[in-house]
C-alpha cells in the first residue's frame, strides 16, 4: 500500500490518472479536470487531455468549465440560505412569493415539491419554444403563462431540467431586502465569502479566455439560444446570462472549495454558509423508492432496471440499493451526496469516508454513458481510501 498524508492511496490514483488518459485516448470524451481529498487534504488535483475534440487546447487545473445543471447546487444553496433567514419556508407555496405563478393546480405547489422534483410540472427544456433563456425575466414570464401541472404536486418525481430552479432564483431574489438580483445575490452570499473567484453566473469577461465552450459532439438534445445570437448553444456564452438552473461557469478548485463546505457542515474556513439542521435535511432521501421519471426512461432504454431516484433536498444521493449511481459509485455510503450536470460536470461527498470528488469534463457524454463513466470513475477514487 502506498500511503500519503491526505489518507488515498497514491497508486490507485495513479490508476484513475491512467483510466481517464486511457478514455481520452479512446475518444469517450476529450478531457477531464480532477481533484480527489479525504479528510480535507487533496490527494489529486490533475488536468487530463483537452478541451475540444481537435486536442488543440490543453486542459489546465484552472481551466473554466460550462456546469450546466450543477448550477442548481448554487440555487439550492440560496433557497437553504432563505429558508434560514425566515424569507420562506419549505411549506411555502410558490404562488405566495412569485404571485403571477398562480391557478390551475399551481397554487398547490411549494419549495419542498420543487426542491426533490416532485411538482407535478412538466419537465420541459424550455417555456416557449424558439425563445432566448438567458434572461431570468424572461423565463418567468414564459413559464407563468405556459407551464401547467400534468399530476399533483407529490405524486411522481420528474427531473426538472428548468422550470423548478428557474422559479427559486425567481423566489430568492425577490425575497432580498437589499433588492439585489440572482447573480449579485449568488456572488455576495456564496461565492465571495467561500472565496470562489473563477465561478460565475454567465461567462463573465475575465474568465472568457479560459472558458471550455461546451461540445455536445454533434448531438445537442436542445438549442440554448442566447439574446446576442451566438448560436445555437449560445446562451452558454453570454457574458451577463442570468440562468439559475443551468448558466453557471466555475473551475475544479473552486467547487472543490464549495464541495468541501457541505463536507464540512455547511462551514468552510470560518465562513457559515448553510446550518447542520438544514444540511442534515437536505441530506435526506425525501424521495423513498420512488423513480425518477426521466432516468426510469433511460434506464429502460439502455437495458437497465429502474432504481429510486434517491434525491433530498436539491441534492443527489448515494441511496442504498446495489444500482446506477453517479454518485460515489457502487462502494459509496449510502448518505454520499452531490449535484452534476449534463454528461460532463459531477461532485459529491461522501460523509462516512469524508471523501470529496469533483470533475469536469470536456466532450458531452449520453446520460447513461455519463453515468457509467462515473460509476467507472468514482469506484476507482472510492478504492483509493485507506
Amino acid at each position: 500500500m502506498n500511503d500519503s498524508p491526505s489518507g488515498l492511496d497514491k497508486e490507485r490514483l495513479a490508476h484513475l490518472k491512467a483510466v481517464i488518459e486511457k478514455d481520452v485516448a479512446d475518444n469517450r470524451y476529450f478531457g477531464a479536470v480532477v481533484a480527489v481529498a479525504r479528510n480535507g487534504e487533496l490527494g489529486m488535483l490533475e488536468a487530463i487531455g483537452y478541451g475540444d475534440e481537435a486536442h488543440k487546447i490543453p486542459l489546465q487545473t484552472d481551466s473554466v468549465f460550462s456546469l450546466f445543471s450543477l448550477t442548481k447546487a448554487f440555487t439550492n444553496t440560496l433557497v437553504y440560505r432563505a429558508i434560514e433567514l425566515g424569507q420562506f419556508a419549505l411549506t411555502t407555496r410558490v404562488a405566495e412569493i412569485i404571485p403571477e405563478f398562480d391557478g390551475q393546480g399551481r397554487e398547490k405547489i411549494n419549495f419542498y415539491h420543487l426542491l426533490t422534483h416532485s411538482s407535478g410540472l412538466p419537465p420541459v427544456w424550455i417555456p416557449r419554444e424558439g425563445m432566448y433563456i438567458d434572461k431570468l425575466d424572461d423565463i418567468i414570464e414564459a413559464i407563468c403563462e405556459n407551464i401547467f401541472p400534468l399530476q399533483p404536486p407529490g405524486e411522481l418525481v420528474h427531473y426538472s431540467p428548468l422550470v423548478h430552479h428557474a422559479l427559486m432564483g425567481e423566489a430568492v431574489r425577490r425575497c432580498d431586502p437589499a433588492g439585489r438580483s440572482y447573480r449579485e445575490l449568488l456572488q455576495d452570499a456564496v461565492l465571495t465569502p467561500l472565496g470562489m473567484k473563477d465561478t460565475s453566473i454567465g461567462v463573465r469577461k475575465d474568465l472568457k479566455a479560459r472558458h471550455i465552450f461546451p461540445d455536445f459532439r454533434g448531438k445537442p438534445p436542445q438549442e440554448h439560444l442566447g439574446s446576442s445570437d451566438l448560436g445555437p448553444q449560445g446562451a452558454f456564452a453570454e457574458e451577463h446570462a442570468e440562468m439559475p438552473w443551468v448558466g453557471g461557469i466555475s473551475t475544479v478548485p473552486d467547487l472543490y472549495r464549495f464541495a468541501e463546505m457541505f463536507r464540512q457542515g455547511g462551514t468552510l474556513d470560518g465562513k457559515r454558509i448553510v446550518s447542520p439542521a438544514l444540511m442534515a435535511l437536505a441530506t435526506t432521501n425525501w424521495t423513498g423508492d420512488k423513480p425518477n421519471e426521466l432516468y426510469k426512461k433511460i434506464a429502460l432504454n439502455h437495458g437497465w432496471e429502474p432504481y429510486p431516484a434517491y434525491i433530498g433536498l436539491g441534492f443527489g444521493l448515494r441511496g442504498e440499493a446495489v444500482c446506477p449511481s453517479i454518485y460515489g459509485g457502487t462502494l459509496a455510503s449510502p448518505g454520499t451526496f452531490g449535484n452534476y450536470g449534463a454528461g460532463s460536470t459531477l461532485f459529491w461527498v461522501d460523509p462516512e469516508w469524508d471523501i470529496t470528488f469533483v470533475a469536469l469534463t470536456a466532450g458531452v457524454m449520453h446520460p447513461a454513458l455519463n453515468i457509467e463513466r462515473f460509476q467507472r470513475l468514482n469506484d476507482i477514487v472510492m478504492s483509493a481510501a485507506i
